[in-house]
């Protein structure tokens, strides 16, 4: 029996001839091209066909035989098995919609968020991971073998849902000293990134129908998760300063003190205290997210609420999504003893066994073995070295267009445009065309708002910072020769 397979297309995408013949025969199962009943060449016809050795015809057919889409009967050969697969109709398909819980329809219609550009300008000042090439790669396999045990005796070894209880210990460590935070392994949760963590949160903490207050302009991921669980944003604005407080009739608070996010501003600490008063009279929970305050170029960090709360009204969100690389999606919360017991049970139904066991214990062990800090050293030199670049610059080259919010710390900067809203959509065209782009920070507001901008700065070398302010300064040329 000859056999006519599209085998070329799957020669090309599999390097393993019996893994092309095996999605070759799946294929021609599937849309009925090989009906039940069909009897198949023998392993020696076939690969005398397609010119491959027996083996690999005989594992291709363990394969499917695995499967159910063919059977073997003894003496006389393998046949197709005759409930094979037969495709329903595509309008079938899409008169048949699949009925989601409330969740599930509230998440459906919210907005999926920003996403960059699928192709990068030649420039693009929109954040991206960390260099590689600054990664300390021996000190990190060295962890990974020490977390791994002589000839891997602890990859068996697993997590409870809270996390590996030696991370927990290194992290606690690591925040009393660098943050002034008193916490306790048993206090600390970790979860796979700081979104993760406080999406969980807000399904504990956030009945349907019940109010959050939300920085505005803030991340938009905060104000979809907000959305999901049914609840009702409360915009808070934010100035120069941060947050402002006010007498929200709401149980809920996030907020990014240390460095405000989108706009970097530092919340004063008169407006800290009155945050944490504001909570204690409404019995109230908030939610402090520490996103990127590790990289500080200049001066003392104000201490975070958390290290100022005596009430147990503060959560505190870490991560190190920013200072590893992005493979490792860790982030970790320090909870109220209270709320330990209930966070741990909802982590435990996504994810009964803690995920990433190897990694956490190698993080463990270079965070104890000092590795952590001499990395974020050398990072924040790096990284500051290149903010007073992007600043300089931009004040020299581009200060008439756009006013930098001053800092000292964090990723990106964020600037407000001068000029008017035509003018800057004109400008974000020209830039385009110059080969360059950043990211529009109106997209993180609750509101229309004025025009504003955020530069990331961290991943780029400074000759390539020059070059790219330089071609804003020329975008805005070209905006004002078209005028």
């Amino acid at each position: 029996m000859e056999l006519t397979l599209h085998m070329q297309a799957y020669l090309e995408k599999h390097r393993f001839k019996y893994l092309a013949l095996y999605h070759a025969l799946r294929e021609a199962i599937q849309d009925g091209r090989l009906p039940g009943g069909t009897r198949l060449p023998s392993t020696r016809d076939l690969a005398q066909q397609y010119g491959l050795s027996r083996g690999a015809v005989g594992q291709s057919y363990d394969m499917l035989m695995a499967e159910g889409y063919v059977h073997a009967e003894t003496g006389r050969g393998t046949y197709v098995t005759q409930a094979g697969y037969s495709p329903p109709p595509a309008e079938k398909i899409k008169d048949t919609p699949v009925q989601l819980s409330s969740w599930g329809k509230r998440l459906s219609v919210l907005p999926g968020g920003p996403s960059d550009p699928a192709v990068r300008a030649e420039i693009s000042f929109i954040n991206q991971p960390m260099e590689m090439t600054r990664f300390p790669y021996e000190e990190w396999r060295s962890a990974l073998s020490y977390a791994g045990g002589r000839g891997g005796s602890n990859l068996e070894h697993r997590a409870p849902p809270e996390g590996d209880r030696q991370l927990r210990e290194a992290i606690a460590s690591h925040l009393r000293v660098t943050r002034g935070i008193m916490a306790r392994p048993e206090d600390i949760v970790l979860f796979s990134g700081s979104m993760q963590a406080i999406v969980l949160l807000f399904q504990l903490l956030l009945n349907e129908g019940e109010t959050a207050v939300v920085e505005n302009p803030g991340f938009h991921g905060i104000h979809r998760a907000v959305k999901a669980c049914g609840g009702t944003i409360i915009p808070a604005a934010v100035d120069r300063q941060g947050i402002q407080p006010q007498d929200w009739n709401s149980g809920i608070l996030f907020v990014t003190p240390s460095r405000q996010y989108p706009t970097g501003a530092v919340l004063s600490l008169q407006r800290r205290r009155e945050l944490l008063d504001w909570a204690q009279r409404h019995d109230a929970v908030i939610i402090e997210d520490d996103y990127d305050s590790e990289f500080r170029f200049g001066g003392r960090p104000i201490e975070p609420l958390k290290a100022l709360d005596t009430r147990e009204r503060v959560i505190y969100i870490g991560s190190f999504s920013q200072t590893m690389f992005s493979g490792l999606r860790l982030g970790y919360a320090v909870l109220p003893g209270g709320l330990v017991k209930a966070a741990v049970r909802a982590k435990a139904l996504y994810d009964p066994m803690s995920p990433g066991v190897l990694e956490q214990r190698a993080l463990a062990r270079f965070m104890s073995k000092g590795g952590y800090m001499r990395h974020l050293r050398r990072l924040t030199r790096v990284y500051g070295s290149r903010h007073q670049r992007f600043m300089l610059l931009m004040k020299k080259k581009a200060g008439d267009i756009f006013e930098l919010m001053p800092g000292d710390a964090g990723l990106h900067v964020y600037a407000d445009w001068r000029k008017s809203c035509e003018e800057y959509k004109a400008f974000c065209k020209a830039a385009n065309q110059r080969g360059v782009d950043f990211r529009d920070a109106r997209m993180y507001r609750l509101d229309e708002g004025p025009p504003a901008a955020c530069f990331g700065f961290a991943h780029l070398a400074e000759e390539r910072i020059e070059e790219g302010v330089a071609r804003l300064a020329a975008a805005w040329q070209d905006v004002q020769n078209l005028s």
